[in-house]
């Protein structure tokens, strides 16, 4: 018997669904950045990156200003 698990597919999502996700995001997160609060320059951040099996859902994603952003991944 194979003990391996299969993983559940992670959520990637078209180009149009993808952007109406990141407004969503946006508007939960009351157009400022989580970590720093500024209200300009925001982009959505995957805390789970892609590249590390993050999906494209909403509880993996966060509003951070680019500054903030660029810290995320350069930790």
């Amino acid at each position: 018997m194979n003990s391996m698990r299969s993983e559940p597919p992670r959520l990637r999502l078209d180009a149009v669904s993808y952007e109406d996700l990141q407004q969503r995001v946006l508007r939960r997160d009351c157009w400022r950045c989580q970590s720093c609060g500024t209200m300009s320059n925001l982009e959505v951040h995957h805390q789970e990156f892609r590249s590390q099996s993050g999906d494209d859902s909403e509880q993996n994603l966060i509003t951070l200003c680019t500054e903030c952003h660029a810290t995320a991944h350069h930790r």
